[in-house]
């Protein structure tokens, strides 16, 4: 015997309706669907703007800064105070 048969299903179909009503399982229902719907929509959004920011990069990307080596200079002036 299955443990989700036809006749199980619509014994607990039934319970539910009498539970809740078909007022408020209706309610219940279009609440699901637009949260749905909201959750596709935010997706398809995040989707859109990953796209338009990958779009609005430059193909070339940005540039190393370019840093002088001025630890050789000061290592020298350190020495002379150091001699003096």
């Amino acid at each position: 015997m299955d443990l989700f048969s036809p006749r199980h299903l619509l014994i607990i179909l039934v319970v539910v309706l009498l539970v809740f009503g078909t007022k408020k399982l209706r309610s219940i229902g279009s609440d699901l669907g637009a949260a749905v719907r909201g959750f596709k929509k935010s997706m398809n959004e995040g989707d859109q703007e990953q796209q338009t920011a990958q779009k609005q990069l430059p193909t070339g990307g940005p540039k190393d800064a370019e840093f002088n080596d001025s630890t050789s200079g000061g290592e020298a002036s350190r020495q002379d105070d150091r001699r003096a």
